[in-house]
């Protein structure tokens, strides 16, 4: 995993876990806005964008490596942990290992019901579809329904084209197979949960299980929303609910 830092060391630390196929860079306008003001920490998940070289093997291994790198550079704790989908389970699964690595927390669309069919899917799609995360029009299909924003799509094509077969095949599965921790209701973080109304039930469901499982947690239906879609479309309106959590002004 590699860790991008952009900002003031000093001043107090916010991470962001970027979504699947996606890199650092799907968290440019956050890190302009904030960076005179905080220090801002953007993972690159292992087989993503230019650490693409490393295998990804689970969620569970991802937070591990993120817990380790707030250990070593940061003291232990930071000010905030945001993440969105995968970067959202990860951020989960930070929050269930160390219940107070963090003050505030934004998970976004993350699973936390597991998927039976799409896990046992996965191999043999994969051993037959793999070479279409190459293709140009496939990509465009794939960008639409992450909502990449169109003047991103160049850099989302040639990063997640060098995905490993391997990587992919993990993240599906573990993206798929990630159920809710149950030492999740632990946590002492400030937490805001963020989901669309037009995403899947699932989804759905599980931003309502999260609210239920974190004690004091905030529910914010996004309307009109896809997945993903508030802090990638909407930078701005992620950032406005992100510092009206920060400073205690959320409802």
């Amino acid at each position: 995993m590699i860790f991008k830092e952009f900002g003031n060391k000093n001043m107090s630390v916010i991470i962001f876990l970027h979504g699947g196929g996606l890199s650092w860079w799907s968290w440019k306008p956050q890190i302009e806005a904030l960076q005179k003001d905080y220090c801002i920490v953007t993972p690159i998940i292992d087989g993503h964008g230019d650490a693409c070289d490393t295998t990804f093997v689970s969620i569970r291994e991802s937070a591990e490596q993120v817990i380790k790198y707030i250990k070593e550079n940061y003291n232990g704790k930071v000010f905030a942990i945001c993440g969105l989908s995968i970067g959202a389970q990860i951020a989960v699964e930070i929050l269930s290992k160390e219940y107070d690595i963090t003050e505030n927390a934004v998970i976004e669309s993350a699973l936390v019901y597991p998927i039976k069919m799409a896990i046992a899917l996965t191999v043999p799609m994969y051993n037959i579809c793999y070479g279409l995360i190459k293709k140009r029009w496939f990509a465009k299909l794939q960008a639409k329904t992450l909502n990449v924003p169109d003047e991103l799509f160049e850099t989302y094509y040639k990063e997640s084209s060098r995905m490993t077969k391997e990587s992919l095949i993990n993240f599906t599965i573990s993206n798929g197979n990630y159920p809710m921790p149950l030492t999740l209701c632990n946590t002492k973080a400030k937490t805001l949960i963020l989901v669309g109304r037009k995403e899947l039930s699932i989804m759905k469901k599980s931003a309502f299980l999260l609210h239920k499982t974190i004690n004091g947690s905030i529910l914010k239906v996004i309307e009109k929303s896809g997945h993903g879609e508030i802090s990638l479309i909407y930078p701005d309106r992620y950032l406005n609910l992100l510092q009206q959590l920060l400073f205690d002004n959320i409802k």
